[in-house]
């Protein structure tokens, strides 16, 4: 009796709630489209919680099996609305500030998985050699199929120092992978700088938070007081997005007129159109941006501006594609809905979702290395000569930090197919003028 009296108060409530929020939407739809309310699939929602209730092989709380259909009703929209409870919607806003316990990946779910969209520079994913498109089958002994993404991820988060061992299934490996991290406090620098050669600046943005434009126009400056810029690479390569804004004073703080991004979906809060103010923090000095399968979201909405707008060359390889917007619903019992409510257009009206950014020059996974001394030629020298005359002055070690560590990321091929390209740029600007 108690089971019946309570699937009628479940039903009652969830037809109440369902003739007050679609009342008003029914009402405007013209009479030959007329909608009824679905009381079959409502009597089948009933029926199935009675069955659960009374014959499941354990006891299930009524609180565990609506929270269940609720996750369930939001999953199998797209792969990034969900359910949040109270400590889920608290996670999503500490990882928006830059700081937290974890492995520092950005994941996503495939056919049940958890996919790596990219992991975070200078953390222990990242360390450890996790990849962009990694599957992740296990954590720990616990299998990965069955879980929702926020259970995943809540399991990799964790205490600093406590260790987590994912299996790892990756393309053109015959067998998993076992990796073993440590968690860390996972402080994300947004945005790197470094002088590549006299002129020629980086840029590496590897996420968008609330501060990452700020820190950007600071890298700028910075790099100008190196001396003038030639040009500058934009590095956005697994950078996994962020922050909405962020990536809109990104693509501001280059721009210095027009469209950045718009965002179009069904409701009128959905539709919103973000433009550039006046001012080019480079002043029109060449840009580079390098972009991979591992850019996604924010970093897609960056080089897709920047790129319609003729004001950089993208290299690298298509983008991960993910152009959805996600707005997070607050619930009376302290959780949220995130869910999918617009898509991103690029300025030119391109939709980055599923189809990603191609760039202008599509580079293959090479990487440079420096030919071993012994199978170099090594032309002869005077100093090489015998009983060649001394030069006469006291040598000094000059410090080479600086010069070393631009020599170490050029060999990274991306980037110094960009400085080619950059340095191209300059030379047929100055033949043309």
């Amino acid at each position: 009796m108690r089971t019946r009296n309570l699937l009628l108060l479940v039903l009652g409530t969830l037809l109440g709630i369902l003739i007050g929020t679609c009342g008003s939407v029914l009402a405007e739809r013209s009479a030959s489209k007329t909608e009824t309310i679905p009381f079959t699939e409502l009597r089948s929602f009933t029926e199935v919680f009675e069955r659960i209730q009374e014959d499941y092989v354990e006891p299930v709380s009524d609180k565990s099996l609506l929270e269940n259909a609720i996750r369930g009703m939001l999953s199998g929209l797209d792969p990034h609305s969900a359910y949040l409870t109270a400590d889920e919607l608290k996670e999503l806003r500490i990882g928006t500030t830059g700081q937290f316990g974890g492995l520092g990946i950005e994941v996503g779910m495939e056919n049940g998985f958890i996919k790596v969209i990219a992991p975070i520079d200078d953390t222990p994913a990242q360390k450890a050699g996790i990849k962009p498109g990694d599957l992740i089958i296990r954590l720990d002994e616990k299998p990965v199929k069955g879980m929702s993404l926020e259970e995943a991820v809540k399991i990799m988060r964790g205490q600093p120092g406590t260790q987590i061992t994912l299996t790892v299934v990756r393309e053109g490996l015959d067998k998993p992978l076992k990796i073993t991290l440590t968690r860390a406090v996972i402080k994300v620098k947004s945005v790197k700088h470094q002088v590549l050669e006299p002129g020629y600046g980086y840029l590496r943005i590897t996420s968008f938070q609330s501060g990452t434009g700020e820190q950007l126009t600071k890298a700028v400056a910075k790099l100008k007081e190196e001396g003038p810029l030639k040009g500058v690479v934009l590095d956005l390569r697994n950078n996994p997005g962020g922050v909405l804004n962020a990536a809109v004073a990104v693509s501001d703080a280059f721009l210095d007129r027009g469209l950045i991004v718009y965002t179009d979906g069904r409701i009128e809060e959905s539709k919103m159109k973000f433009e550039a103010t006046p001012g080019d923090i480079l002043e029109g000095v060449p840009m580079a941006v390098l972009i991979n399968a591992g850019s996604a979201s924010a970093a897609e909405i960056v080089a897709g501006a920047l790129q319609d707008h003729k004001r950089a060359i993208l290299l690298g390889q298509k983008t991960f594609g993910k152009g959805s917007v996600q707005t997070i619903l607050p619930l009376s019992n302290g959780g949220g809905v995130k869910i999918t409510t617009a898509r991103y257009y690029t300025p030119s009206g391109r939709s980055i979702q599923a189809e990603g950014i191609v760039p202008d020059i599509t580079l293959g996974t090479v990487r440079l290395e420096k030919i071993r001394e012994a199978d170099e030629f090594k032309p002869l020298t005077e100093a090489d000569l015998s009983r060649h005359l001394e030069n006469g002055q006291k040598k000094t070690q000059p410090d080479k930090t600086k010069e070393e560590e631009a020599e170490g990321l050029l060999q990274d091929y991306y980037l110094h197919e960009a400085l080619n390209v950059l340095k191209a740029i300059n030379i047929v600007k100055g033949a043309s003028l």
